[in-house]
């Protein structure tokens, strides 16, 4: 999915990514969440191509339509934060976590420490298991 994702223009994934913040939403309702948005018709036709690219969905209310994402926002999460660490850290998780660690550890909360700390306890037995 991140591929797929990936492969849509600039303007198309800000658009999904505002689908994911608004779960459910009018051309209108797209618009007002993008910074910098093209004109009203142009959202409704970059929503109906992704549409017919299987990207996302829609139903019919009233007169209106509302669009969602078709995949779980987690799937594609993890697939975009996989290309990320393949493009950008060569590969190296290590690398983007000590990166996102440097810049963010100050907004960490107790209980992120906590869970960061058992996903490393994890890996780590993962490893010994081998």
């Amino acid at each position: 999915m991140a591929k797929q994702t990936l492969n849509l223009s600039r303007r198309e994934r800000q658009l999904i990514e505002a689908l994911y913040r608004l779960e459910e939403a009018s051309v209108a309702d797209v618009r007002d969440a993008i910074d910098d948005p093209p004109s009203y018709s142009s959202v409704r036709a970059m929503l109906t191509e992704l549409v017919r690219k299987k990207k996302i969905a829609y139903r019919r209310d009233g007169k209106r339509y509302l669009y969602r994402p078709k995949a779980a926002r987690e799937k594609v999460a993890k697939g975009m934060l996989n290309n990320l660490v393949a493009n950008f850290f060569r590969g190296r998780a290590s690398e983007a976590i000590c990166a996102l660690l440097e810049d963010d550890a100050t907004q960490l909360s107790a209980e992120d420490i906590v869970r960061i700390k058992e996903q490393i306890k994890q890996a780590e037995a993962e490893l010994t298991d081998e």
